[in-house]
């Protein structure tokens, strides 16, 4: 059995001013996902933990490296893991194009392609990218625990993955900074047994 704990990134001052914050914004943690990184390694201590591997963005790297510390490993970057492309959207005030992104990313558009039309990627293009790298991660080590640091729209397609649902129902699902989901691959099935866990922060 594979267990992979997906971990969403602390808290960036984009996150907190509600800015557009994709793979294109290099954003580091400000001081409270400095805290939330903590607060995630101290939580996933005890857990026997083979690999961890991250999005290359500082601030899913700063969160997988702290979470490194108490597992005397190293931190495996793939470029594969990392947010959603914005485009030319990046960095905008999400007030400004609707308060519900996912939702106007979607909304008759399924494969999600807003900023694929701004020079960015669509959902399609990152669930393609993100659910390859699971998969490839899955038949490397084929048992034990793995962390994967990565994003809201990136994790949120590999979830929508494992549950078959289509891109289209991506705004029902709500992922907060420092969160941790966790999906399990066996011989039988694969299954999502924890989903936006925030209790440790």
């Amino acid at each position: 059995m594979v267990k992979i704990i997906l971990v969403r990134h602390g808290e960036t001052e984009w996150n907190k001013l509600r800015r557009i914050q994709g793979g294109g914004s290099d954003t580091p943690l400000n001081e409270k996902g400095g805290q939330q990184a903590q607060s995630l390694a101290l939580k996933l201590k005890q857990e026997r933990v083979q690999a961890i591997y991250s999005s290359r963005l500082q601030r899913a790297l700063d969160t997988a490296l702290a979470i490194a510390r108490y597992h005397q490993l190293d931190v495996a970057s793939e470029p594969s893991l990392n947010e959603i492309d914005a485009g030319e959207m990046e960095g905008t005030p999400i007030d400004k194009i609707g308060s519900h992104l996912d939702q106007l990313l979607i909304k008759g558009d399924p494969d999600g392609s807003i900023f694929k039309r701004h020079g960015g990627e669509s959902l399609a293009e990152v669930q393609q990218r993100a659910w390859s790298t699971i998969q490839r991660l899955v038949n490397k080590h084929h048992d034990g625990v793995i962390v994967v640091v990565s994003h809201y729209f990136a994790i949120l397609t590999i979830i929508c993955t494992v549950l078959n649902l289509p891109l289209s129902q991506i705004g029902r699902l709500r992922l907060g900074p420092g969160s941790i989901s966790t999906i399990v691959f066996d011989e039988q099935a694969m299954r999502l047994v924890l989903f936006n866990d925030n209790c440790h922060l």
